[in-house]
C-alpha cells in the first residue's frame, strides 16, 4: 500500500477548521484542489457524494464519487473512491494542539494493482495539491478570525 501525508498547523479551532472543511458546499471559497459538484449532497456516512479534483492548475478536472466512510465532527472526514484494481482512501484528521491551534492532517491510501500503473503518473502532482488546500484552508479559516464557526 502507498500513501501521501500531509498536516500543518492552523491558528484555530478545531470547530472552526471543521466548518470549512465540512461544508463542501463553500469549498470554492478557499479551495482550488476539491470541488463540490452537487451541493445538495452533504457528507453522510455511508453515503456517496459528487467532488471533483484538479491536482494541478494545467490539468482538467476528473469528477469522482466517493463513499464517505469516517464522519467524526471536529475530529475526522473519511471517503473511500475506487476503479477496479485501485482504491484511494482519504483521511482528513483535526487534532487540537493547544487552545486555538488545530493540526491538520490529510493522509491518502492508495491500493490495488493498478497502483503501480496510475500513482507515479499523479502521485507529485497530488501531493502538491493535497498541500495547497492544507494552506488554502489554513488562509482561509486563519483569515476569517475569530467568529462564532
Amino acid at each position: 500500500m502507498k500513501s501521501l501525508y500531509t498536516e500543518i498547523q492552523i491558528e484555530a479551532s478545531k470547530r472552526k477548521v471543521w466548518y470549512a472543511l465540512y461544508q463542501k458546499q463553500y469549498w470554492f471559497n478557499w479551495n482550488t484542489f476539491l470541488w463540490d459538484r452537487d451541493p445538495n449532497q452533504p457528507f453522510i456516512l455511508n453515503q456517496e457524494v459528487t467532488l471533483a479534483v484538479r491536482r494541478s492548475p494545467q490539468e482538467e478536472e476528473t469528477v469522482f464519487q466517493p463513499l464517505v466512510q469516517v464522519l467524526q465532527p471536529e475530529i475526522c472526514l473519511g471517503w473511500r473512491s475506487e476503479i477496479p484494481g485501485f482504491r484511494n482512501q482519504s483521511r482528513f484528521e483535526l487534532q487540537e494542539i493547544g487552545i486555538g491551534r488545530t493540526k491538520y492532517i490529510h493522509h491518502q491510501e492508495f491500493s490495488g494493482w493498478l497502483t503501480r500503473v496510475f500513482l507515479p503518473f499523479i502521485q507529485g502532482d497530488e501531493k502538491r495539491g493535497m498541500e495547497r488546500m492544507a494552506h488554502e484552508l489554513k488562509e482561509y479559516v486563519e483569515r476569517r478570525g475569530s467568529g462564532s464557526r
